[in-house]
């Protein structure tokens, strides 16, 4: 643990500023407009789609109210901030989703991914493709040492994509949240930079 008061050299003092759209093979990651309003609604006020995230269905006002706020942001600047990017497809220009980079720490250089899919496109490997850029940005561009996924026990589907990220699982918390009107297990999954490193050998350090 860093003593209070102590000054470590290697605390990240990076920032990110990332180029859009950030492009993976058939992906484009991008900030979210207003004109995305309704093909969020199409999968953000599903029931099921809402199951094991830490929020309820969305109405189309609440949507609109999210992209003047929460989503309008386009960098990182420092700790507590997170980064929402839409998933939309290169070929089609469709979105199917959205991902989410979070900024924990800035002394410990932590930081933590999510991610949504339209059932629509689900089964295509998308969500995959897309967290694993979000993990580019984080090891590679903002210097992250540590990045985490956090899911219901129950979403199999999301802890799939997590273990095909290469990320391992760390805990399993048992009843540790009165989730939505029942209690959840959750379970932690998480990368270090080294590891992340080990798995892409030429990737660019930036701290």
């Amino acid at each position: 643990m860093t003593a209070i008061g102590w000054h470590d050299d290697r605390v990240s003092s990076n920032e990110l500023r990332p180029t859009y759209p950030v492009k993976t093979e058939r992906l484009l990651l991008r900030p979210l407009t207003t004109a995305d309003a309704a093909a969020l609604l199409a999968y953000r006020s599903r029931p099921d789609v809402c199951r094991y995230v830490p929020f309820h269905p969305m109405t189309l006002e609440v949507i609109a109210e999210r992209l003047r706020t929460h989503w309008a942001t386009t960098t990182l600047t420092d700790e507590g901030q997170h980064l929402t990017l839409g998933i939309e497809e290169a070929g089609t220009g469709r979105l199917v989703g959205d991902v989410i980079l979070f900024w924990h720490s800035r002394l410990h250089r932590g930081g933590e991914i999510g991610y949504m899919i339209n059932p629509e496109f689900s089964g295509r490997g998308y969500a995959t493709e897309a967290a694993q850029a979000m993990l580019k940005l984080g090891f590679e561009d903002l210097g992250l040492h540590r990045i985490i996924g956090r899911i219901d026990e129950r979403n199999e589907p999301s802890a799939r994509v997590l273990r095909r990220l290469g990320m391992r699982q760390e805990a399993r918390l048992v009843h540790n949240e009165l989730f939505k009107g029942e209690w959840s297990t959750e379970v932690d999954f998480a990368m270090l930079a080294d590891e992340w490193f080990a798995r892409y050998p030429d990737s660019p350090r930036s701290v």
